[in-house]
């Protein structure tokens, strides 16, 4: 055996057997397959065993759960049926999550009851589980201060309090609640802080309540699973269905979770994947539980492919078969990017990221570049040959599959006989039967052709002032101070093209939900059209106020995506909802301010005019650094 190799034990990660962790627990874990802790639970599950407070920073996906759960079940006194474990989850996928760890860790444990307790769920059923007895509760914030209140959960037994994702409290405003919890519990109670990031509320928290506690810290490169394939595609806004719809061909995954900002758009792009032929499903906070729950099982019994979520109602989802996650709306924040993809990679499996970015959102690109220390490679939308030979490729395995079974000897026996009836040869048969077959899914589509918003790689763009000044020539090349510079004739000088305007352009009058009584504008209706629909200012035509509604012609020919996305846009506080206007509409009378289309005002003439106005003086002029003169004489 050579040097390195006889040295290589002392380097490689502990064993779950090297920790101390009790019998009953080692077993399960070795039953589930687990041999070598990761770093946090290496470094978390000896100072959990010795009693001490544990302070610990890191990642999501880098096995938190284990890393308390397996120290505390050692040290559980199974003779106590008072609760003896309190962990507190920011959302309630989490703590079903976390609970679901405990029971399969504790699966030698005799008589061991974990009851799970969060909101949305049917709170007598909670208090039936608390009266019977069960000494590890998993809950969210503020369903555990209801019980506390009610006087059905009983604290003053408690051994160990964990607090899970306490950075994601904080953001969802539950910090308050945490705090009320902590006064609550035994002095003597251990206890343990996780938390991705350590904001200044958390480190208060952390130094009134765990005192002296062990600090641990995973390195930095953990701050992104290194596993996970990040890419973006720079696209607008409106195109983003249809983009989605390219990769989703392309792209050859398990399961997958889309992120959206909002629980409207969850269920709106959920309903468009089904009518596309996507097995996927809408997952937000306005599903009862048990419909959250079934969804969840859904993905994990590879029932359901895709999710469409928002960031709370996805925290702390942890499902196997997760290949890829799509960022749909990009997050305001960088570390609920970090939490979306972590969604997938986890525990050292691979993964792969796409993050959507519209030209508006190219700051928050390079903020989270910035924050996670990994680029972000930009990719480049599926192309029409690529999504012909991926439809080519499933179209011929299921063809494959249909050809090896018995069941198409008498289709043959029929295409043969048709074709000698009709004179045709086989081969003409066939095609038209693959013609039928796939035309409501075309294998050689033609669709439009979508730019992207922006450069596909931003270090080649030659258009940035920066670079613009690192190209001028060095001092020495520059000319002598007083000799000419030689410039580019008129002639040779590119020509600025005039801007279009509306003349010959048909237009069409709608209608939105927006007038005069919002406080509203026409500035506010151009700026709203012109920046969600990417139209030029020019091309939007006449828009009159009224009190409780407003007018505004656009080009005729919209896109219907365009318009049901402008239907959600708002004007100051207020849903746009633009419709067509009614031909044979009656509009009130108007006198609130209007906007006529934008046109190039005129140039205005100060040479002397012989005009005279009614009075027979001239108009009133104003010269530069002069004062008013009227007839040409100064005014008094």
């Amino acid at each position: 055996m050579s040097a390195p190799e006889q040295n290589a034990p002392e380097t490689q990660a502990p064993l779950f057997s090297s920790l101390g962790l009790a019998n009953p627990v080692l077993k399960a874990v070795s039953e589930l397959g687990y041999e070598s802790p990761s770093p946090i639970q290496a470094q978390s599950i000896p100072v959990l065993l010795a009693g001490k407070n544990l302070l610990g920073t890191a990642q999501t996906g880098t096995g938190k759960t284990a890393a308390f759960a397996l120290p505390l079940l050692s040290t559980l006194d199974e003779k106590q049926r008072t609760p003896q474990i309190l962990v507190l989850t920011p959302t309630r996928e989490l703590a079903i999550q976390v609970a679901e760890a405990f029971k399969s860790y504790a699966r030698h444990l005799k008589q061991f009851n974990v009851l799970p307790i969060y909101g949305g769920s049917d709170i007598r059923t909670q208090l039936k589980g608390l009266q019977r007895g069960a000494q590890v509760i998993v809950g969210t914030p503020g369903r555990v201060l209801d019980h506390l209140r009610r006087n059905s959960l009983d604290l003053r037994q408690l051994r160990a309090l964990v607090l899970d994702e306490a950075d994601e409290m904080l953001r969802m405003g539950f910090i308050d609640d945490v705090e009320t919890i902590l006064a609550k519990t035994p002095p003597e109670c251990q206890r343990a802080l996780f938390s991705a990031t350590m904001p200044a509320a958390i480190k208060r928290v952390a130094n009134t309540y765990l005192g002296d506690a062990e600090q641990i810290s995973i390195a930095a490169k953990t701050r992104t699973v290194e596993r996970i394939s990040q890419s973006y595609l720079g696209i607008k806004h409106h195109h983003k269905m249809d983009a989605l719809t390219r990769i989703l061909e392309v792209e050859e995954f398990d399961g997958m979770i889309i992120f959206v900002r909002t629980k409207s758009a969850t269920t709106d792009i959920a309903d468009k994947l089904e009518a596309r032929g996507f097995s996927a499903a809408a997952l937000n906070g306005d599903l009862t539980q048990a419909l959250r729950e079934k969804t969840i099982e859904k993905l994990k019994r590879n029932q359901l492919d895709i999710i469409v979520a928002t960031d709370v109602a996805a925290r702390g989802l942890d499902v196997e078969r997760i290949s890829h996650v799509i960022n749909f709306d990009i997050p305001y924040d960088n570390e609920s990017y970090v939490h979306r993809i972590g969604r997938t990679g986890r525990a050292g499996r691979e993964g792969k990221a796409i993050l959507f970015v519209t030209p508006k959102e190219q700051r928050l690109l390079r903020s989270i570049e910035k924050s996670t220390r990994q680029p972000i490679t930009p990719m480049n939308l599926p192309t029409n040959a690529e999504v012909s030979g991926q439809r080519i490729e499933q179209f011929s395995r299921q063809l494959m599959k249909v050809i090896s079974s018995e069941e198409t000897a008498p289709f043959k026996k029929f295409l043969a006989e048709f074709s000698e009836q009709n004179e045709l040869s086989v081969e003409d048969a066939a095609a038209a039967l693959v013609w039928m077959a796939q035309k409501d899914r075309p294998l050689f589509p033609r669709q439009e052709a979508l730019e992207s918003s922006f450069s596909a790689n931003r270090s080649e763009r030659t258009d940035s002032p920066r670079k613009q000044r690192s190209e001028r020539p060095e001092r020495g090349e520059r000319p002598e101070r007083g000799e000419r510079r030689e410039r580019p004739q008129r002639e040779d000088r590119p020509k600025r093209e005039p801007k279009q305007a509306l003349q010959g352009v048909d237009m069409v009058t709608y209608r939105i939900e927006v007038g005069h009584n919002d406080q509203i504008k026409p500035s506010n209706i151009v700026g709203a059209i012109a920046n969600e629909a990417d139209i030029e200012s020019q091309y939007i035509g006449h828009i009159k106020l009224y009190d409780e509604f407003s007018t505004v012609e656009l080009p005729a020919g919209m896109p219907d995506a365009l318009l049901q996305h402008l239907q959600k846009v708002r004007v100051g506080a207020k849903l746009m909802r633009i419709s067509p206007l009614d031909k044979n509409a009656v509009l009130p009378e108007s006198d609130r301010p209007s906007r006529e289309p934008s046109k190039r005002p005129a140039k205005k003439s100060y040479a002397k005019s012989n005009d005279r106005g009614n009075d027979g003086t001239r108009p009133v002029k104003k010269k530069k650094y002069g004062k008013l003169k009227q007839g040409g004489k100064k005014a008094d």
